[in-house]
């Protein structure tokens, strides 16, 4: 056999072992995909519905240079940013402290601790508006409930509580601590459980305090966890609606409103759709580096301890 025949015969031979790729989702791998692709649409969908298109309109509504300057020339948006960082500041902060060391108390032993847990769980086990609601009611005046008991009790008529603006802003920031504090509660006893006894019995033989045990072991392991508590949580109040519209609904004369009421309020009581989007997209600039932070820590850390 010649040269050239011998390559003739090895191009053919090559030929004959070649075969055209199986159409696509023949064969295990893409029918893997098929089906990823099958069930990640509908959340897809949805996610472009209700998240990405409703965020789009609103920057594309709230695009007016003009609605921001009448917001900022307005006095009551100063006192409505006023409003929600009290909010912020006193009640992140506070109920945060609070709830950490009641972490460590209701860590006790012991049934009746137990028992008052459960007690305790139940301000944010209740759903939120019927619970504001109450709270509202308790305190609307002379007929409420703490001013009844106060003339009951101690022969003293209590205050107007939503005819002043200290009395009403701080019956708004105590509700508000008082539902979200057995909630992370829960969340510090969990960070708590997480740590070894060990440690803590190695604490106790070189002769730590319970206090010393506290600052130098509990808290280091768990301020990660506070920290990213403390963004979440400032994340939601931020934004929270139900605690002030329905505890103080703004009183006195629209005083005590957050930004969250001030906004519906702007877009559905008087009409004004473009201040009302404008007064919710000036706080981007803050929430957006809260979030970027909170991510970038749990990143950061692998969401340990």
């Amino acid at each position: 056999m010649s040269d050239a025949q011998q390559i003739l015969a090895a191009q053919g031979a090559t030929a004959a072992k070649w075969t055209w790729p199986r159409p696509w989702p023949v064969g295990p791998r893409n029918s893997d995909v098929a089906w990823a692709i099958a069930f990640l649409t509908p959340y897809i969908a949805v996610l472009v519905a209700f998240v990405v298109y409703p965020i789009a309109f609103a920057l594309w509504l709230g695009r007016a240079p003009e609605a921001y300057g009448q917001l900022f020339n307005n006095p009551r948006y100063l006192l409505t940013v006023v409003n929600t960082l009290l909010l912020v500041g006193i009640g992140v902060n506070v109920t945060l402290f609070l709830a950490f060391l009641l972490s460590g108390f209701f860590m006790i032993p012991g049934r009746w601790i137990k028992g008052m847990l459960v007690i305790y769980m139940l301000p944010w086990a209740l759903p939120a508006l019927p619970a504001n609601l109450s709270l509202h009611w308790m305190l609307i005046g002379y007929g409420g409930f703490v001013n009844s008991a106060l003339e009951v009790l101690f022969g003293i008529d209590g205050p107007i509580w939503f005819d002043s603006y200290g009395l009403a802003m701080g019956a708004n920031i105590l509700a508000y601590m008082w539902k979200w504090m057995p909630f992370w509660t829960l969340v510090f006893m969990a960070g708590r459980m997480a740590i070894s006894q060990d440690v803590y019995d190695a604490a106790a033989v070189d002769g730590a305090t319970g206090l010393q045990r506290f600052t130098f072991v509990t808290f280091p392991l768990l301020a990660n966890l506070y920290l990213i508590a403390t963004l979440l949580f400032t994340l939601w109040t931020v934004g929270d609606f139900t605690t002030t519209y329905f505890v103080s609904s703004g009183a006195p004369a629209l005083m005590t409103e957050v930004m969250a009421t001030y906004s519906f309020r702007m877009t559905f009581d008087y009409g004004r759709v473009d201040l009302g989007l404008a007064a919710a997209l000036s706080m981007l600039p803050v929430l957006l580096p809260l979030a970027i932070l909170m991510i970038r820590r749990l990143q950061a850390t692998e969401v340990q301890l």
